[in-house]
């Protein structure tokens, strides 16, 4: 997911002092102990904020969850530009493996996903954050689009998800190995299809 401790990217007063040393508390908690370990205490004792702030504000631990994913969605992602549609689209398939694989990021983004099949709040932040990516890596297929790579009228989030979901599928649900090769046959796919154009916008033709 490539997910920052978001600590000095927002300026702005001791509010948003405190809310960056939460998230930045929150995010090493879930890295060391994992959403079913996740504490109030624990955030509030790693970030120096007393706890009874931490509930006022967050509500528990749903709420910092959620919290740190609403600033994650509001920060850049380093969206490949290789030249070519087909780098891209491998670049940004890796980039979203390195999330779920890397020691340091795979188990912040692995409690993320454990974290949102069992909070509707999470959920929907989840949501947002994803969406957040997709509208960032549009850029990949707009500019396909406009090197005449893809199609007009080819979806860009369509797309992205293409490229990414069977990453996820085995990430997940079928539990299967995962690598940089998967990753680049995901890729693969996603183009020929946009392609093929069966990657078009609804209602675009």
């Amino acid at each position: 997911m490539t997910i920052s401790d978001g600590v000095g990217r927002r300026p702005g007063g001791r509010s948003a002092r405190v809310r960056a040393a939460v998230r930045a508390a929150t995010l090493s908690e879930l890295a060391e102990k994992g959403y079913t370990a996740l504490t109030v205490e624990g955030v509030a004792t790693r970030s120096g904020v007393h706890k009874t702030t931490v509930y006022r504000r967050w509500g528990g631990i749903d709420g910092l969850i959620a919290d740190a994913l609403e600033m994650a969605s509001e920060e850049p992602w380093p969206i490949p530009d290789t030249g070519s549609a087909a780098g891209d689209l491998r670049a940004l398939a890796r980039l979203v493996l390195t999330g779920f694989t890397e020691a340091a990021e795979a188990p912040v983004s692995t409690a993320f996903i454990a974290a949102a099949t069992q909070s509707p709040a999470v959920a929907d932040a989840l949501r947002d954050f994803f969406a957040s990516r997709h509208d960032q890596a549009a850029r990949i297929v707009t500019r396909a689009v406009a090197r005449g790579e893809l199609p007009d009228g080819t979806d860009p989030a369509e797309v992205v998800r293409a490229a990414v979901a069977p990453l996820y599928y085995r990430l997940f649900v079928s539990r299967e190995p995962v690598d940089a090769t998967v990753a680049d046959r995901a890729a693969d796919a996603a183009l020929a299809a946009a392609r093929a154009g069966t990657l078009g916008q609804v209602g675009s033709g």
